[in-house]
């Protein structure tokens, strides 16, 4: 979340967690990955707003779902492989503390 002069935008972020206890996060990006671009998404009951409300992985494509400007649901689309290479360069934990 960010504040703004025209309020607060939503977003989404990565963070990589231990599987055997995932309390403890080993890699978080330092980028946001998805935030309001399109219309729909920036203009609404609620403007400058994403959040996600599910996903289902079939293969290696991640399909995300989420609400835009809490007027729509969308679909988001990724390759699981990529995301977690991506995550893989991250900051590791200490680094980002």
């Amino acid at each position: 979340m960010k504040k703004t002069v025209s309020g607060v935008i939503y977003r989404l972020g990565l963070a990589l967690l231990d599987l055997e206890d995932p309390t403890q996060v080993i890699r978080r990006a330092d980028e946001w990955i998805f935030s309001p671009e399109e219309l729909y998404e920036r203009q609404g009951d609620v403007d400058d707003v994403v959040f996600s409300c599910g996903w289902t992985l079939k293969g290696d494509q991640l399909r995300l779902y989420y609400g835009g400007a809490d007027t729509c649901v969308a679909l988001a689309t990724g390759s699981l492989k990529e995301i977690i290479d991506y995550l893989r360069h991250c900051p590791q934990r200490g680094e980002f503390e």
